[in-house]
């Protein structure tokens, strides 16, 4: 393994790609328009109950003030409101609110607005939970610098067939540590005297910031992708892991396969579960990060574990006159920002950060 030598700071928002320097600028998100995406939530509304599943096309908003709008309507309290996960104010995203059903009869199919409009109704049994979302949809349109987007797509196309084929380092994103990581900047403070939103934005960033740090690592020695002695392994898109004591070839090739992949730690109190040199690598970056590490001990979170690899599902690209646009699919957990960052630069002035109110740690986007 590698000697350590990333920072809190750099692993977060500037971890090393996998498939090399990107291919070509482009710029992304000029208009939300430009980047939408759709949950899929992996099951049906029941279409009984004393709940309403409402799916939500939102523009330019964030997903709390569209809570709050949808509770003012709904009669009911903000924290009522459930939503399986935060999605990036400068986006069109379609989602999926609960209310409570109200006590007198709403219009839901009349509530729209340049930033909200109601696009479903359903009954449902309970309230929506965080992170009850199998995935989401993306669909990215890249403007090219230089305004020819046939030049831009050929730029990009053996490095997408990669991508297809190996997926890309399972990085949080930007989103997660605020504006130029203003949450990882926070971890000196005295949480106690944080509001409880503020201090699930800086404990969210720390525990991301050292699963940057392990994922970084293991990209720069190649073994993000790859299966070792000691490793825990989980099932794509699923929550479940499992030891790897040795070489096997039937696992290694379902880990070829995007079938299953290495995990990272989600750090917490007590070891992780890990044997060898990757546990020796993941208590080393924790005590390189020891102010990060040490927050999430003292907030009571246990150790847990994230996929290092994501896989990206139903990619295709298409070329316009002056852009290419992307489609792809991504499990739950997974962010855009992992994906883009493998094929194009992106110019500072792109657009504006992804608000600090997306970064929650329950955020899936």
């Amino acid at each position: 393994m590698p000697a350590v030598g990333l920072g809190a700071r750099a692993a977060a928002l500037a971890p090393p790609r996998a498939h090399g320097a990107p291919l070509a600028s482009a710029v992304l998100r000029a208009t939300p328009a430009d980047f939408v995406v759709e949950e899929d939530l992996g099951f049906a509304p029941a279409g009984s109950g004393q709940h309403l599943l409402l799916r939500v096309r939102k523009r330019n908003a964030n997903t709390q003030w569209v809570a709050r709008e949808l509770a003012r309507l709904a009669g009911c309290r903000p924290g009522d409101v459930g939503y399986a996960g935060l999605k990036d104010r400068r986006a069109i995203a379609i989602q999926w609110f609960s209310v409570p059903q109200p006590r007198a009869a709403v219009s839901w199919s009349e509530v729209r607005s340049p930033e909200l409009e109601v696009l479903e109704a359903h009954h449902h049994t309970r309230k929506l939970p965080r992170g009850a979302l199998a995935g989401n949809r993306f669909v990215v349109r890249l403007l090219a610098m230089d305004g020819d987007g046939a030049r831009l797509a050929d730029r990009l196309a053996l490095r997408l067939g990669q991508l297809a084929r190996r997926g890309v380092p399972n990085y949080f994103g930007p989103q997660r540590f605020g504006r130029d990581g203003a949450n990882l900047a926070r971890a000196g403070e005295d949480l106690r005297r944080l509001a409880p939103q503020e201090r699930g934005f800086v404990l969210s960033a720390a525990r991301s910031a050292v699963f940057n740090a392990v994922l970084a690592a293991r990209v720069t020695d190649g073994s993000w992708e790859h299966l070792e002695a000691g490793d825990l392994a989980n099932l794509d898109g699923r929550g479940s892991f499992f030891p790897v004591d040795g070489a096997d070839d039937a696992l290694g090739g379902r880990c070829q396969r995007l079938e299953i992949h290495p995990t990272g730690p989600l750090w917490g109190a007590g070891p992780p579960a890990t044997l060898a040199r990757v546990l020796e690598l993941e208590l080393r970056l924790a005590a390189a990060l020891a102010q990060h590490s040490a927050l999430c001990v003292a907030a009571g979170m246990a150790q847990e574990r994230r996929s290092l690899r994501l896989a990206v599902r139903e990619l295709s690209s298409e070329p316009e006159a002056q852009a290419v646009v992307l489609r792809f699919r991504l499990v739950r957990g997974g962010f855009a920002t992992a994906v883009l960052r493998e094929l194009i630069e992106a110019p500072p002035d792109a657009g504006p950060p992804p608000d600090a109110a997306e970064a929650h740690p329950d955020s899936s986007t």
